[in-house]
């Protein structure tokens, strides 16, 4: 018998059809996007992750492709967020830093907030704001978002129920997600009420407690423990949305602060990497007997549930028709008893404090990007395409075959993802930070140009070349005139004022 010839149809139609009743129908793709928090570049083993165990984000890279040039929207959480779900860049978006509004009141009080919603989250994004979930609703998705939101307070128009998914459940508040063990979630815009006791974050250990008994340590360790309680809603939608179409925006707060782990995670690490001097606070969140074992189980425990999510999908026969992306919404911290420079995090970046979160050097904003679709993306593959999170909308968008409305800066990858030739690419990718003394920076091809301490009247750009100079220790401005020159020109063209006094950067003439 003679075989049919195969055909490859191009990226955009790659919607399988079926025949039901009759009637052909295109079956769309889910989506599942997983957005570590604070997770360096070298964190998981795929990016060379030496002392911390992740087979199962390692098998996504190995049944799938790894970007080794990707970067996050942002250099801390809520910016990097908006940038993720709108496709705007930091000099177009609504949310260019993490604004708690303190003018509302006590926005710190954790007895407070529980008591009284509008002193929980975030500057919010406004009415209708186009981000990914609003464009896959029409598309005829089912969209939800677990774990922590940070662009909109729960009684503002900013929650996600209001922008575009249909389910929420998690943290719609940045500043509780300093504890995983809150006294409150959100379910929708439900409050669902926690067996936990109030232990705010920055506690320190019980005047005279021994901190080196582990039992001094019993009140950061309490009864609902919220990325279990994520999970189990992640993977219930999943299970009532398993005839699809689907998206799920999987947020969980891991491995930021505070070092919360399951015990089971954290014994494993010890017997791992041995006794060790207990952190006791001094750098905020809460104090932990064991801080690297229990920051690396908070990694694998993380990557346990990345795990169950694949189980989940090829018990459900949903597997194969389901893209699964998976990064993180900036690089390394550097407080609450994290050790950077101990798991050498930003590898091959700097790891050093000052060189990762919160800052737009490499090791601030390079993160790792994982993406896997079974019987699309060629497993085991790599690409170096210079890629950012304002991407992911329009490659999302070609994905299903709709087109976003109104300017956005990003650029869709999928057809490298579908291993084609005709990939566009960035002339460039720009940043900017109305926060750690202000901040701009932009990539284009080898070459990084960074603006640091602008509210201190510097414009002065320092430039980089990246193919040289991977950890930028070596500025070559003074020997580049025409490439500063240019940058600085990005620099002016991309930076619009923010509607938000508190994004505003005077020193750029806003």
């Amino acid at each position: 018998m003679k075989l049919k010839p195969v055909i490859i149809f191009p990226a955009a139609l790659l919607l399988v059809a079926s025949c039901q009743n009759g009637k052909d129908e295109i079956q769309k793709p889910n989506i599942i996007y997983i957005l570590a928090d604070d997770l360096g570049y070298a964190e998981v083993g795929c990016y060379g992750q030496e002392k911390i165990e992740t087979p199962n984000i390692d098998a996504l890279a190995a049944n799938g492709m790894r970007f080794t040039q990707h970067y996050a929207g942002a250099p801390v959480c809520a910016p990097s967020r908006c940038v993720l779900l709108t496709g705007q860049h930091l000099g177009h978006a609504q949310i260019r830093g993490n604004d708690e509004m303190p003018d509302r009141g006590d926005v710190w009080n954790f007895e407070a907030m529980y008591k009284d919603p509008n002193l929980e989250g975030q500057r919010p994004i406004k009415t209708g704001t186009q981000t990914i979930g609003t464009l896959l609703q029409k598309a005829g998705y089912k969209t939800g978002i677990v774990g922590k939101w940070g662009l909109g307070g729960p009684l503002t128009e900013g929650i996600p129920n209001k922008q575009g998914f249909d389910f929420f459940y998690g943290y719609n508040c940045q500043r509780q997600a300093h504890t995983f063990f809150p006294l409150h979630l959100w379910k929708n815009t439900e409050k669902v009420h926690l067996n936990n006791k109030l232990v705010p974050p920055n506690t320190l250990l019980p005047e005279g407690a021994d901190p080196y008994d582990p039992e001094s340590y019993a009140d950061y360790w309490l009864t609902d423990y919220s990325s279990e309680l994520m999970q189990k809603e992640l993977i219930k939608f999943i299970k009532e949305n398993k005839d699809g179409p689907f998206f799920m925006y999987y947020a969980n707060p891991i491995p930021h602060n505070p070092l919360q782990a399951p015990k089971r995670w954290v014994d494993y690490y010890v017997d791992k990497f041995g006794d060790e001097e207990p952190y006791l606070g001094e750098r905020r969140y809460f104090p932990h007997r064991y801080p690297h074992a229990c920051y690396a189980a908070m990694v694998s425990y993380f990557d346990e549930q990345v795990g169950e999510i694949v189980s989940t999908l090829k018990d459900l026969g949903i597997y194969k028709n389901t893209l699964i992306m998976f990064s993180s919404d900036n690089g390394p911290t550097y407080s609450g008893g994290a050790d950077s420079p101990w798991f050498d995090s930003a590898r091959p970046f700097k790891s050093d404090p000052g060189w990762g979160k919160g800052n737009v050097t490499e090791g601030g904003i390079r993160v790792p990007m994982i993406a896997q679709w079974p019987w699309k993306i060629e497993p085991g593959t790599k690409t170096d395409l210079i890629s950012v999170f304002y991407d992911v909308l329009p490659t999302i968008c070609d994905l299903v075959g709709i087109e976003p409305e109104g300017n956005i800066d990003g650029i869709s990858f999928l057809p490298t993802l579908m291993g084609e030739e005709n990939q566009q690419k960035h002339e460039f990718i720009y940043w900017e930070f109305p926060a750690s003394g202000g901040q701009q920076a932009v990539r284009m091809g080898k070459w990084k140009g960074i603006r640091k301490n602008i509210f201190k009247d510097s414009l002065r750009v320092q430039l980089y070349n990246l193919e040289k100079d991977i950890q930028e220790l070596n500025d070559i401005s003074a020997q580049n005139p025409e490439i500063v020159k240019k940058i600085e020109s990005i620099f002016k063209k991309e930076h619009t004022p923010s509607e938000i006094e508190r994004f505003t950067i005077k020193q750029l003439g806003d």
